[in-house]
């Protein structure tokens, strides 16, 4: 995290500070299911990073990291799924399956059906 705040950014510069205020949307104004997805697209990007799927990929490979993200996705689908309806939630489980299915076969040690990242949440995944 940085110390630094906009004003600061904004010290020595020609012209007025921005206005943060009408640049942001107040966050009751968001309904939940974007911000349920929004959340669970961050969390597939991240993990899919973490699992070297990301340009240099190699560099950024964290499996364990990748498994607590998996394990996060998984569990907010299992929460928040059947409240986005299955238009939003569709396309997010077959995302979440593809890490799932993406971390059994990057993973050196293989998991048993069951207990592979999320597996908790979706059930035992064979492929």
């Amino acid at each position: 995290m940085s110390d630094v705040t906009p004003e600061s950014q904004t010290e020595g510069t020609d012209g007025p500070a921005p206005d943060f205020d009408s640049m942001t949307r107040d966050i009751a104004d968001v309904p939940a299911v974007e911000v349920i997805t929004t959340v669970a697209v961050h969390l597939m990007s991240a993990a899919a990073v973490n699992l070297g799927l990301a340009e240099d990929g190699a560099a950024h490979k964290d499996l364990d990291e990748a498994r607590k993200l998996i394990h996060s996705l998984a569990g907010l689908m299992d929460a928040g799924g059947t409240e986005i309806s299955s238009f939003h939630a569709a396309p997010l489980r077959d995302g979440l399956k593809s890490l799932q299915l993406a971390f059994r076969e990057a993973s050196l040690v293989p998991d048993a059906p069951g207990q592979g990242p999320g597996e908790k949440y979706t059930g035992p995944l064979y492929g």
